[in-house]
């Protein structure tokens, strides 16, 4: 991994409450990116940034300055920001995957080009409207489950919107033409990135940090957590928070359209429910369900590489909260399995000692699975599903 000079961090290193709703020190989100910032590693240099209004959005473009006349294609990274921050979050991400890329290929003028776009979520930075829907149950929000899925799900589509028109504004000559798509989301960024993998085709490859593929399990243990009355005042405990105020059933109607996890498992007999939480080994589909599942995989995931990164003692996204999942979708996806022939690759990464964290080897596994692929390059012809494990 290259090693870059030293720079000195252009944002704050933690988040803080609004005003309007203080909360205690205890359950005060840290910024997911304070260690990374807080690293004695040398830093990236800074990479242009060119900041243009798309779609009433203002959207900053790093890297355009470095592109040489001579690369006619052009990837974009489109990189989505933690809960609670801002599109600056993403500047070091920036920095490090575009001079990693450009290291790469510095020999070969005409090789394809890398750009990153960043953006502030809906409700967040320059588009906040209410505080209070960015907090959590704990910090006294009754629609916390809504409120995120909403957030990053309204983000994911404002991608699409922008993919629509990127190029009017930063190629309005044709200059160089846009012809790959990526994603790399950080914790609700992580699950607008699982979301932008499903339903948008031109995006090809996504790499989500500290994200959860499994909305509804996530949430019904943050409900159980937070002792919500929906959890705690039933018998057993947590039998009636499905389907309660704070997870509506019709909400709950929305995720299984939306959410990884709830849209493929849906159409899986996992057997008798013991509880809202999702539990032990799920089963693999029967011919039947295979034949519903196919073309649902074939319409989000076929052909597409995945990098997903957890921290191996992460509270507030825990990994094993989407480990069953997870689990299945890669026996699923593995080149024996099921749907070996769907060419998707997924690798799956936990750096055991991380909270819920961005941490140095997070991004040099992220860096390193954005050049290698698009060295690859999108065309799955041929290609077998692949899976990769690893700890680190």
């Amino acid at each position: 991994m290259t090693q870059w000079p030293s720079a000195p961090s252009p944002y704050p290193k933690h988040y803080t409450s609004h005003p309007s709703h203080p909360s205690p020190s205890h359950i005060t989100m840290t910024d997911p990116f304070k260690s990374f910032d807080d690293s004695p590693r040398t830093k990236p240099p800074a990479v242009s940034r060119s900041v243009f209004a798309i779609a009433g959005i203002s959207v900053t473009v790093f890297g355009l300055q470095e592109l040489r006349a001579e690369a006619s294609e052009v990837a974009c990274l489109w990189l989505l920001h933690p809960r609670l921050g801002t599109q600056k979050r993403m500047i070091r991400v920036a920095n490090a995957s575009i001079t990693d890329w450009n290291t790469r290929i510095k020999d070969t003028p005409s090789a394809k080009g890398l750009i990153a776009v960043a953006f502030d979520q809906r409700n967040h930075g320059s588009r906040e409207i209410e505080p209070l829907a960015n907090e959590s149950w704990k910090k006294g929000n009754p629609r916390h489950a809504q409120d995120m899925f909403s957030i990053f799900q309204g983000t994911a589509r404002d991608t699409s919107v922008l993919m629509d028109y990127l190029a009017a504004y930063t190629f309005p000559h044709g200059e160089h033409n846009i012809t790959e798509n990526l994603v790399l989301g950080v914790s609700l960024g992580g699950h607008a990135a699982w979301s932008c993998l499903l339903h948008e085709p031109r995006i090809t490859a996504g790499v989500v940090i500290i994200g959860c593929p499994d909305y509804i399990n996530l949430m019904a243990d943050r409900a159980r957590l937070s002792k919500l009355p929906s959890w705690t005042e039933s018998d057993p405990p947590g039998a009636k928070v499905l389907g309660s105020e704070a997870l509506p059933a019709s909400f709950l109607e929305t995720v299984r359209r939306l959410d990884p996890a709830s849209m493929f498992l849906q159409h899986v007999d996992c057997g008798p429910s013991t509880g809202p939480l999702r539990e032990g080994p799920l089963p693999q589909p029967s011919e039947s369900e295979q034949q519903v599942l196919r073309p649902i995989l074939n319409r989000t995931l076929a052909g597409k590489r995945i990098l997903n990164l957890a921290g191996g003692i992460d509270k507030l996204v825990p990994y094993h909260r989407g480990e069953h999942f997870l689990d299945w979708f890669k026996k699923t996806i593995s080149p024996d399995g099921w749907y070996g022939d769907g060419a998707i690759s997924f690798e799956d990464i936990i750096d055991e000692a991380a909270g819920h964290e961005v941490t140095d080897k997070m991004v040099d596994e992220a860096v390193r699975f954005i050049s290698e692929t698009l060295a690859a390059g999108s065309d799955a012809t041929g290609r077998r599903g692949s899976v990769r494990e690893s700890k680190m």
